[in-house]
């Protein structure tokens, strides 16, 4: 089998492609990409079982800790109509323990299967599989660096709730160093024009001054700010985001930092507005209070999560080339 090359840009065509990273994104591709999920999404609330991977059988190798993203996966492909193959302690489980190296694991699989799922904790991992192989390998997170189907489904959502990413206003909180979530969001909104994001964070989980400065020539207004005093009243999305406990070798450092933006009701109440909804990557770990959930702005739990399986469901139609 002939490898291929990863990063390829979309550019509207998606069969046999990779989705490693946002940037192999423009936005006529992300606008494909949306109208496919809205049909999707409408076939599924009718027919709820579809079979246009009745055909296919899909790998999920998670050598990281999953369950909303694993789980999503893999209804996605079942309500496609298509088998999986799921390996959730891809590190215990998989032949890696007897040293065996992530691109020999990938040319193996490639003979069972028509698609590669993947999450693993180094940066650039899943990147290696998918220079090794011939058939789609799609990013569930690789460490810190990216999560193109978050960042795209969390896109999703919002463009349903405001009908335009252009000129959207997103407040992001937490841990903006090593959330991929929020790299992904970011690269996926500069795609669109007129975009304002406020960043809220503690100085030790900064943005990193390179990206901003990326992200600012690719036309997004950035403004960082250090207390929830100062959230801007007329944002669109307040979108909030854990500390990740993983990414601390000092513990004592991460139990100093890890509440120090706590979304409550009260703080809704005095700087959300009527239309603003609040969204949250998952899994929450005290930066949300319980009473938050009651608040019909908040769509982590309901819209966001549903979003996520149907654009996994598009993606994988798309790159199996079975619409």
């Amino acid at each position: 089998m002939t490898a291929k090359t990863p990063l390829e840009p979309i550019a509207s065509r998606y069969t046999g492609k990779d989705i490693v990273s946002l940037t192999q994104f423009d936005r006529p591709s992300v606008e494909l990409l949306f109208d496919t999920i809205t049909q999707l999404k409408k076939r599924v609330e009718t027919e709820r079982m579809l079979s246009l991977l009745k055909k296919h059988i899909v790998g999920l190798f998670f050598f990281e800790p999953s369950s909303r993203t694993f789980s999503s996966f893999s209804v996605a492909v079942k309500r496609l109509g298509g088998n999986t193959l799921e390996m959730q302690e891809a590190g215990k489980a998989s032949s890696s323990v007897k040293g065996e190296t992530l691109e020999d694991m990938g040319r193996v699989m490639e003979n069972y299967l028509d698609a590669i799922i993947m999450r693993h904790p180094e940066v650039g991992s899943v990147e290696k599989v998918a220079r090794a192989v011939s058939i789609p390998v799609l990013n569930a997170g690789d460490g810190s660096g990216e999560h193109p189907t978050q960042g795209l489904m969390d896109m999703f959502t919002m463009l349903e709730h405001r009908k335009s990413l252009d000129g959207i206003r997103v407040l992001i909180s937490g841990d903006l160093l090593y959330g991929r979530t929020v790299h992904s969001l970011l690269f996926g909104l500069s795609l669109f024009s007129g975009v304002r994001v406020t960043l809220l964070s503690p100085e030790r989980l900064r943005l990193p001054a390179m990206l901003i400065d990326t992200y600012r020539s690719r036309g997004i207004t950035i403004t960082e700010i250090h207390s929830e005093s100062d959230i801007p009243a007329d944002c669109d999305v307040w979108y909030w985001t854990r500390v990740q406990k993983e990414r601390f070798d000092d513990l004592a450092e991460y139990e100093r930092i890890k509440n120090a933006f706590i979304l409550t009701p009260e703080l809704v109440k005095q700087k959300g507005s009527d239309t603003l909804i609040l969204m949250h990557p998952l899994p929450r770990v005290g930066e949300i209070e319980p009473a938050v959930d009651d608040d019909p702005r908040a769509v982590y739990f309901t819209r966001q999560v549903k979003n996520g399986m149907y654009t996994r469901m598009a993606l994988l139609t798309m790159v199996l080339g079975a619409l």
